[in-house]
C-alpha cells in the first residue's frame, strides 16, 4: 500500500454522510483507505460495507448487535469490536490519518475529543460536538495543533472562501439556508403538519434528524453555533439568508465589502472529499453546475416568527455556557419525539424554550458539566413531553 494513501475512521459510516463518505473513498482508492467504520446499531449495513472495504475495523455501538456482526465477518480480517468506549479508543491508533465524524448528535463529542488529543485531523460532520462544547474543542483543538475541517456545506463553503485571506479579517459571513419544506407556510399551517411532509427537503438527501431540523431551522441555528468557533466571530457577524435553489452554499463578507461566494449544484460528496483531500482539489464526475439552467437565484429573509428555532439558536449563542449543549439535547430529544409522532411540530420550540428556561445555567462548564446537563435536559424534555397529547400543546 502506498504511503500516500490516508487512512480515514468513519465515525457513523451506515448514515448520509458516512455513505457518501465510502463512495468518495470508493472512487480515489489510491487516496483513501476506510480504515474505521462504524454504526450505531444498522448491523446490515455495516456489515455490506465491511465486506466491500475490508476496513481493519468494524464497531457496532449497540453491544445487542455485535454477536451478529462478529459471525458474519468471522472469514476475514477485519476487527469486530462493540461499544462506545471501542470507538473512543480506536481512533486514538497511530495509523489513522483522519477522523470523519459523522455520528448523529452529541454521541458524537466523546470520540472527537479523543481524536484532537491524539493529533488526528478532524473532519467535523457531527455539528452538535461545537454546539454543545465549542470552546472546549477549539482550545483542545489548538493545544494539539489539530486541524478541523468542516464538512458541512455551508462552514465547507466559508472555508473555501477564506482559504488566502488568512490577514483579511472578516466582517460578516452569510449562512444560505433552503427555508426547508415549510418556506412561506404560517403556523396556522405547521400546526398540523406531519413527520412524513416534514421528511421531504425540496433539495437535499439527508438523515431524518437533521432534514427535520431543516424544517423547523433549528439546522441553520446549530450551525451559527458551530460557525462561531469555527471561524472565531462574534454572533452579529454571523448572518442567515433563505436560498430556495442551494446553488449559493454560503459567502463571506470582508472589510472592504467584498462578498466572496461559494457555489455549486447540492451534493454532499462534494464538502466530503474537500475535506478528505485537502488541501488538494480532486477531479471528479460530480455534476455541473450551469448558469445557464438556473438562472433565477433568490434570496430572502429567514421568518423567525414562524419559525422560533433559529432565535431560540441565538439566543443560547448570546447567552453562551452550557446553554447551546441545553438547546441541542432538548431538540433532540422533540426531534425524536416529532418522528415518534409523540408531539407536534409547533411543540418542539415550546420545550426546547422550556428546557433553556427551566435547566440550570453554567458559565463555564466543563466536559463533566456539558455531560450533566445533557443528561438532566434530555430527562426534563421527555417528561414534558410525557405530560402533554400531542396536539394540545401548539401555541398558534
Amino acid at each position: 500500500m502506498s504511503n500516500n494513501i490516508k487512512n480515514i475512521a468513519i465515525l457513523g459510516s451506515t448514515g448520509s454522510i458516512g455513505t457518501q463518505a465510502l463512495e468518495v473513498i470508493g472512487e480515489n482508492p489510491s487516496l483513501f483507505k476506510a480504515h474505521v467504520i462504524t454504526a450505531n446499531r444498522n448491523a446490515f449495513l455495516l456489515i455490506q460495507q465491511a465486506l466491500q472495504f475490508n476496513p481493519a475495523y468494524a464497531i457496532i455501538c449497540d453491544e445487542s448487535k455485535y454477536a451478529e456482526v462478529k459471525q458474519a465477518l468471522a472469514n476475514t480480517s477485519v476487527k469486530v469490536l462493540a461499544g462506545i468506549n471501542a470507538i473512543n479508543e480506536v481512533v486514538t491508533h497511530p495509523e489513522i490519518d483522519i477522523v470523519l465524524t459523522a455520528m448523529v448528535g452529541f454521541a458524537g463529542l466523546e470520540p472527537t475529543i479523543a481524536a484532537i488529543k491524539a493529533g488526528k485531523t478532524i473532519a467535523l460532520a457531527n455539528k452538535e460536538t461545537l454546539v454543545v462544547a465549542g470552546e472546549l474543542i477549539t482550545s483542545l483543538a489548538k493545544q494539539h495543533n489539530v486541524k478541523i475541517l468542516p464538512v458541512d456545506s455551508e462552514h465547507s463553503a466559508i472555508y473555501q472562501c477564506l482559504v488566502g485571506e488568512e490577514n483579511n479579517p472578516i466582517e460578516k459571513i452569510i449562512l444560505t439556508a433552503s427555508g426547508g419544506p415549510f418556506r412561506g407556510k404560517t403556523r396556522a399551517f405547521l400546526a398540523d403538519v406531519t413527520r412524513e411532509h416534514a421528511l421531504k427537503h425540496p433539495n437535499w438527501v439527508m438523515g431524518a434528524k437533521i432534514t427535520i431540523d431543516s424544517a423547523t431551522l433549528m439546522n441553520k441555528g446549530l450551525e451559527v453555533i458551530e460557525a462561531k468557533w469555527l471561524f472565531d466571530l462574534n454572533t452579529d457577524q454571523i448572518e442567515v439568508i433563505v436560498h430556495p435553489q442551494s446553488i449559493v452554499h454560503s459567502m463571506v463578507q470582508f472589510e472592504d465589502g467584498s462578498i466572496k461566494a461559494q457555489m455549486g449544484l447540492p451534493d454532499m460528496k462534494l464538502p466530503i472529499q474537500y475535506a478528505l483531500a485537502h488541501p488538494s482539489r480532486l477531479k471528479n464526475n460530480f455534476k455541473r453546475f450551469s448558469f445557464t439552467d438556473h438562472p433565477n437565484l433568490s434570496f430572502e429573509k429567514a421568518d423567525t416568527e414562524t419559525f422560533k428555532n433559529l432565535d431560540l439558536a441565538y439566543a443560547a449563542l448570546n447567552k453562551g455556557g452550557n446553554m447551546p449543549c441545553i438547546v441541542n439535547a432538548a431538540n433532540e430529544v422533540t426531534v425524536a419525539g416529532f418522528l415518534n409522532n409523540a408531539l407536534s411540530f409547533l411543540a418542539m420550540s415550546e420545550v426546547i424554550e422550556s428546557c433553556m428556561q427551566n435547566i440550570s445555567y453554567q458559565t463555564q462548564p466543563t466536559l463533566d458539566d456539558y455531560l450533566n446537563t445533557d443528561k438532566e435536559t434530555r430527562i426534563f424534555a421527555q417528561n414534558l413531553i410525557k405530560q402533554m397529547p400531542a396536539k394540545a400543546y401548539n401555541l398558534i
